[in-house]
C-alpha cells in the first residue's frame, strides 16, 4: 500500500507537531470538552469498576479480584459510554494516560473524565492515543509528579480535519489496526501453545524420564503419578540442606541502599534460569541491622513464594540476600545435580501454588516447600534429563523469540500509523 501526503501544509506552534495538512484546524481542547466531575457516592454498587489499560478501557472483575482495591469507591467518577479518561498526573510511569470507554461505569477520582462535543470522538482519541505513545506531552508537565494541570490541558489545541474527514481517518484506522490485532493475537496464541509444550516437555522429562520403555510404578505423590521403577523420591529438604528466606530493610534509611554493594534480590529479579545481577543492593549497615538478612552462596535456587511473580525461579550466580518474598535453596546433596532440581521445581509450581491457596491470595510457605516430595533418578540421569530440557527448550525458545520480533514489529507499524495518520503527515481519504 503506497501512501502519499497531502497537497500543503502549514506551520503550527506545538511541541510535539510541526505541521499539520494546510486545511486542517487548530481547537482548543476546552472548546470540545466537557469536564465531567459527577461521583458515584454510596451508588457504587450500581455501576461496573473500570480500569484504564493498555488494551483500552476494560471492566474490572469484581468476584474474582486481582490487584489492589480500595476500601470505598464513593468517590469514584462516573463514565458514561464514549466518555474521554485522562490520567493527567505519572504520566511517563503510566503504562496508559488516555482511553476511550464503550461503556458506563466507574473509575478513580483521580482521573479526568471529559464528555466530547462535535467531533468524531475516535479521532480525538486515536490523536491522544499517538500522543500517549510517545509520551509527549513533557512540555506541559509541572511537579515531581510530572503532572499536566487540567487547565492547561484545556487550553491546549488539537488539530482538527473536517468532520468527514475524521470519519475517514477513523474508518482507516479502524480497519488497518483490527488486521493488526489479529495478526498479534495469533501469534500471541502460538506462543502460548509453545510454553505449554515446553512445560509439558520439562514435566515429561524430570517425572518419566527419556526412555518410554522403561517399567513405571505408583510414586504415591500426588502431583508425580508414576515414575520409572527404579527411581527414589525425596522431600526437598532432604535433597536442599539449608532453606531460607530475607527481610526488607527500612526503605526510609537511605544508610541501608545508597552506595550498596550487596546483591539484593526481590522476586522481579526471577526472570531467566540464572541470575547474573539484581536489580537493588545493600549496604554491609543494613546486614549488620537485620539479624533476618544474609547472604546467600552462588548456585542457590531461589522461588517467589507470593505475589504477581508467585512460583517463579532462578538460580543466582553470585552471592545475594533476598527479601521476604523470596525463598532460597542451597547445600546440595552430592548425588542431586543442581540443574535437573532446578527443572524440576519448575515443574512442581502448579502444584507449590496450588497447595499454598487459602482464604486469600496464595502464598507458598517454607514448610510447603520444605515438605514437597520430588522424584529422583541416578545424578547419571539427572544430567542427561537436564541436558536433554536444555536442548529442547534452546529450540522451543528461539521459536518463541521469532514470533515475539514479529509481534514487536506490527506493534511498531501499528505506533507509526497512527501517528502519520493523526498527524496529517498521510493523506488516506481516497484509501
Amino acid at each position: 500500500m503506497t501512501f502519499k501526503p497531502y497537497e500543503g501544509y502549514k506551520k503550527v506552534g506545538l511541541p510535539w507537531i510541526e505541521k499539520i495538512p494546510k486545511h486542517w484546524e487548530l481547537i482548543r481542547n476546552k472548546n470540545i470538552l466537557n469536564v465531567r466531575d459527577a461521583r458515584v457516592g454510596s451508588n457504587h454498587n450500581q455501576y461496573k469498576l473500570l480500569s484504564l489499560t493498555k488494551n483500552g478501557v476494560i471492566e474490572r472483575d469484581m468476584e474474582n479480584p486481582q490487584g489492589k482495591f480500595p476500601r470505598e469507591f464513593d468517590n469514584y467518577k462516573i463514565v458514561s459510554n464514549n466518555d474521554m479518561i485522562f490520567c493527567l498526573f505519572d504520566i511517563d510511569e503510566t503504562p496508559r494516560t488516555v482511553g476511550h470507554s464503550r461503556m458506563d461505569g466507574m473509575i478513580t477520582g483521580a482521573y479526568n473524565i471529559f464528555s466530547v462535543k462535535d467531533i468524531n470522538k475516535k479521532y480525538f482519541y486515536y490523536f491522544y492515543l499517538n500522543i500517549d505513545n510517545g509520551k509527549m506531552l513533557k512540555p506541559l508537565y509541572t511537579g515531581l509528579r510530572k503532572t499536566v494541570n487540567l487547565n492547561t490541558f484545556l487550553r491546549t489545541r488539537t488539530p482538527f480535519p473536517p468532520k468527514e474527514e475524521q470519519n475517514k481517518i477513523v474508518e482507516f484506522l479502524d480497519d488497518k489496526l483490527e488486521k493488526t490485532e489479529k495478526i498479534i493475537e495469533l501469534k500471541t496464541r502460538l506462543i502460548g501453545l509453545l510454553k505449554e509444550q515446553k512445560e509439558a516437555m520439562i514435566n515429561k522429562a524430570v517425572t518419566k524420564g527419556l526412555d518410554d520403555s522403561v517399567e513405571m510404578k505408583d510414586s504415591g505423590v500426588e502431583w508425580l503419578g508414576k515414575t520409572p521403577v527404579d527411581w527414589s523420591k525425596n522431600k526437598i529438604n532432604r535433597v536442599f540442606k539449608s532453606i531460607g528466606s530475607g527481610t526488607t530493610p527500612s526503605s526510609g534509611n537511605q544508610e541501608y541502599y545508597q552506595d550498596g554493594n550487596i546483591n539484593w534480590m526481590n522476586s522481579g529479579d526471577l526472570k531467566s534460569m540464572y541470575i547474573f545481577e539484581t536489580k537493588n543492593k545493600i549496604t554491609e549497615k543494613a546486614l549488620l541491622d537485620y539479624s533476618t538478612l544474609k547472604i546467600y552462596p552462588e548456585n542457590t535456587v531461589v522461588i517467589a513464594m507470593y505475589g504477581a511473580t508467585i512460583g517463579n525461579l532462578g538460580i543466582i550466580q553470585m552471592e545475594a540476600c533476598m527479601n521476604q518474598a523470596c525463598c532460597g535453596l542451597y547445600n546440595i546433596e552430592e548425588s542431586s545435580y543442581l540443574e535437573y532440581m532446578y527443572y524440576v521445581l519448575l515443574s512442581a509450581r502448579s502444584y507449590l501454588i496450588e497447595k499454598s491457596r487459602g482464604g486469600g491470595q496464595p502464598n507458598i510457605s517454607q514448610d510447603i516447600i520444605k515438605q514437597t516430595w520430588i522424584p529422583v533418578p541416578s545424578k547419571k540421569e539427572q544430567i542427561e534429563i537436564a541436558r536433554y530440557i536444555k536442548e529442547e527448550s534452546k529450540k522451543i525458545d528461539e521459536t518463541i523469540s521469532l514470533y515475539q520480533k514479529e509481534i514487536d514489529l506490527v506493534k511498531e507499524y501499528k505506533t507509526s500509523l497512527i501517528s502519520a495518520v493523526v498527524t496529517g503527515k498521510v493523506d488516506v481519504r481516497n484509501m
